[in-house]
């Protein structure tokens, strides 16, 4: 293994593969729009390509992999995909991120292929905020995805929530209480000025310290875990022993200590979430490119990484949405959902 160290000396231990830009919801902050400029079929990453670049990625120390989208389970036959990572060595840590739509139906498959964990991004456990958020009546099939998962056997389940004054602030205790009910780790996530976020406004911005004090208020005292590894979410114990998490990306970044970077499904490579433009590694790839030539492509990028994309924003004044819809329709890989978010 080559173990890598960009200009900050932050190795390169997670990776975020996308495998599809299409998704089947139509949030807000991520994807307000109805219709986008979907990326070419063509474009987009065989299996066999996918798990060639993981290779490459591994060699240099990553062991963390997490499926994204868009909305991964869209992929057609994406069991072979995880069977194909779940056996490889280097990979120590397989994961997906998923809107749970279809989650219910690909539990089981997927965990048998050796998925090992699921994280549901679900923002509201009430029904007409979900409609409204989403853009879609589909809030019972996410509810029927979580116990599906449960059910199978995934080393752990949580919940991502984006926290949005004004929408959904007054549901931090009751996302507490359905964790702890029902035997998942939830994680708050502060609204990130990224991508689809286009109405973003820093006063939307519910801070981990606010959130600390809200669920501190209806539980009692709030200790922190302490930290086992650099995952993006802080964790937090309360008296009774439940567990759960807050990413704090724009009110108390992490850029020192960020160790992952996204490949997009038609094999752009991203180093940080707010960078412009990413390194194209498909194009080598299919032109030919053995490992040796990939890694060295990889590691020429991640050595001289500098990226504090987050850590920079805290210092922009009047700051609004990183991204103007503009710009959005002028270049799809500026979206979330194409990246991976």
């Amino acid at each position: 293994m080559n173990n890598l160290a960009d200009t900050l000396g932050r190795p390169m231990r997670s990776l975020r593969l996308s495998v599809t830009d299409r998704c089947d919801l139509r949030c807000r902050y991520c994807m307000p729009e109805e219709e986008y400029v979907w990326l070419p079929r063509e474009s987009i990453l065989e299996y066999e390509e996918l798990a060639t670049l993981v290779d490459v990625f591994t060699g240099f120390g990553v062991e963390r992999v997490r499926l994204t989208g868009g909305e991964p389970l869209l992929r057609r036959d994406l069991d072979v995909l995880v069977r194909t990572l779940a056996e490889k060595p280097g990979v120590r840590d397989l994961a997906m991120t998923t809107n749970g739509l279809q989650l219910a139906r690909y539990a089981e498959p997927l965990q048998r292929a050796g998925l090992r964990r699921v994280t549901v991004s679900l923002d509201t456990l009430r029904e007409e905020r979900f409609e409204y958020l989403t853009g879609r009546p589909r809030f019972d099939a996410v509810m029927e995805g979580i116990r599906a998962s449960l059910s199978v056997g995934f080393d752990a389940v949580k919940i991502n929530a984006v926290v949005m004054r004004g929408f959904n602030d007054d549901e931090l205790c009751d996302m507490v209480e359905f964790g702890r009910e029902s035997g998942v780790e939830v994680r708050f996530i502060e609204y990130m000025d990224v991508g689809g976020a286009t109405t973003w406004k820093a006063d939307t911005v519910v801070t981990r310290v606010e959130m600390l004090q809200s669920i501190g208020r209806r539980f009692g005292r709030v200790e922190p875990c302490e930290r086992t590894d650099s995952a993006p979410a802080d964790r937090f114990r309360l008296p009774d022993g439940t567990i759960f998490g807050i990413i704090s990306s724009t009110s108390e970044p992490f850029c020192a200590s960020c160790d992952r970077s996204r490949l997009t499904a038609d094999g752009q490579w991203y180093t940080c979430l707010y960078a412009a433009k990413g390194v194209d590694l498909k194009t080598p790839l299919r032109s030919g490119a053995n490992a040796r030539e990939l890694s060295e492509i990889i590691a020429s990028v991640w050595k001289n990484r500098a990226d504090r994309g987050a850590e920079e924003r805290l210092n922009v004044s009047d700051r609004t949405a990183f991204v103007p819809v503009s710009a959005l329709k002028g270049d799809s890989r500026l979206e979330m959902h194409t990246r991976g978010g």
